[in-house]
């Protein structure tokens, strides 16, 4: 059975971070792309940044980019969202997914398996 399990949600205060983990098992995610989505209150769930599957190629939703780094280490089965300089906005349950393919992926109907997420809450 293939599972994604997020860890690292919290409250944090406005510039604080946080380092959020996915840790995949049932089977090696190594030749998928990998990536992170949020969803806040009310709001569609929406991409935040994606991974290739060597770690070579990454890409960030402009709200974010230059404050969360995306990265991953295919011999621990696992990948990370560094997020720093963290803001009110930034709230929201924050999921982890593996794509079907190999290469940097945008959509959710990209992504084939999903956690069941993690809260993130910025105080301001």
């Amino acid at each position: 059975q293939v599972q994604l399990v997020e860890s690292g949600g919290g409250l944090v205060q406005a510039g604080g971070s946080l380092r959020l983990s996915c840790a995949a098992s049932g089977r090696t995610f190594s030749r998928n792309a990998m990536g992170w989505f949020r969803q806040a209150p009310g709001k569609e769930r929406e991409f935040v940044a994606t991974i290739n599957w060597s770690g070579g190629d990454t890409l960030y939703v402009d709200s974010v980019r230059g404050r969360f780094t995306i990265s991953r280490d295919n011999a621990k089965n696992t990948v990370y969202l560094q997020m720093n300089s963290l803001k009110p906005e930034d709230t929201a349950v924050y999921y982890c997914a593996a794509a079907q393919g190999a290469y940097v992926a945008t959509r959710r109907g990209d992504y084939e398996f999903w956690g069941q997420g993690t809260q993130v809450t910025v105080s301001s």
